[in-house]
């Protein structure tokens, strides 16, 4: 079976974005791909500082993976720092990178173009990245529309590598990008994101939710007057929930007139919230046994162990090193 590898900053709540552009594509891939998922916290180290933190938002990931249905018994879920061996394989992917590469990575544009912190993990991101990836020997990566450089650029230093040390020694995935669902808008119009503070978790819990989906921009058309949802902030997100029928109902009922957008808000709040409300619970459930989340870290840490050290194995072979000898 073909290998699919997915990964996620454990940067705090999972929103909807996150959730359409990467994990619900990547939960169907279960039945066609055997999937490897892990939290990536050695990426979220060049933002959070904070230990407690780190480990508070790592243990959310699990829970939100089982949550969202991550069967456990058949694919494998793992924490990127209980596999150290990434770090080695970063350094023979940077011995054959350019620099001139890593300044072309949207992560390190958007840090100087905003002028926050340009610290070294974050101009080498693309390198770890590229190892997360090549070292398990994917065949595909889901990824959103603004993530498939990554995978590009995975692809880029694998080539440079096998020119150097040999065709064959790092393996070439594919990106495969969810076609109807590239990016989420936030509640402010722009790219939902954390960093922007206009996400929606997916699973706050109703009260906020209801909150924060009444806060989503419309325009100030009365209530008599008719009004279209396509184009609008509120119908993007709506349709991403609502079957086709439902989307047309409520944009045939506002386009006839006698209805507020605070009432098609609502319906937007109802969508949603349905869709999760059962994820939610079983989420809240897990979240409070973190003994159980722990030994689900570490059966899938063992599992990408011995898949990932046959792939550092035969590069550490290609530059002229011996095997890899350490693991606990």
């Amino acid at each position: 079976m073909k290998r699919s590898l997915t990964g996620i900053r454990p940067s705090g709540n999972v929103h909807l974005g996150n959730y359409l552009g990467m994990i619900r594509p990547a939960l169907k891939r279960q039945g066609e791909f055997h999937c490897m998922y892990f939290l990536a916290d050695m990426h979220a180290l060049t933002t959070n500082k904070d230990a407690s933190k780190m480990h508070q938002y790592s243990l959310d990931l699990v829970a939100t993976w089982i949550a969202l249905g991550y069967e456990h018994t058949k694919h494998i879920l793992y924490r990127q720092s209980d596999i150290p061996m990434v770090a080695e394989l970063a350094w023979y992917l940077s011995c054959c990178t350019g620099m001139g590469l890593l300044e072309k990575a949207h992560a390190f544009k958007d840090a100087s173009t905003q002028q926050r912190e340009v610290n070294h993990g974050v101009f080498a991101y693309p390198v770890l990245m590229a190892a997360d990836i090549l070292m398990y020997d994917p065949d595909v990566v889901p990824v959103g529309k603004d993530q498939k450089q990554h995978v590009e650029m995975a692809r880029d230093m694998a080539g440079s590598l096998n020119a150097v040390f040999g065709e064959g020694v790092l393996k070439l995935p594919m990106p495969q990008v969810e076609e109807d669902v590239m990016s989420v808008t936030g509640l402010d119009g722009r790219k939902m994101s954390k960093s922007y503070g206009n996400e929606i978790p997916i699973f706050i819990e109703e009260k906020g939710l209801r909150k924060l989906i009444m806060s989503v921009k419309t325009d100030s058309t009365g209530l008599e007057e008719p009004k279209s949802l396509d184009g609008t902030l509120l119908g993007d997100l709506f349709r991403l929930f609502a079957t086709p029928a439902q989307y047309t109902d409520l944009s045939n009922r506002l386009q006839n007139g006698g209805m507020g957008w605070g009432h098609a808000k609502d319906e937007l709040f109802q969508v949603i919230n349905s869709h999760f409300a059962e994820s939610r619970e079983l989420y809240q459930a897990l979240r409070r046994d973190e003994p159980y989340l722990e030994k689900v870290l570490a059966t899938g840490a063992d599992q990408a162990y011995e898949i990932g050290v046959k792939v550092l194995n035969r590069v550490r072979s290609a530059v002229g090193f011996g095997p890899f000898r350490y693991h606990v």
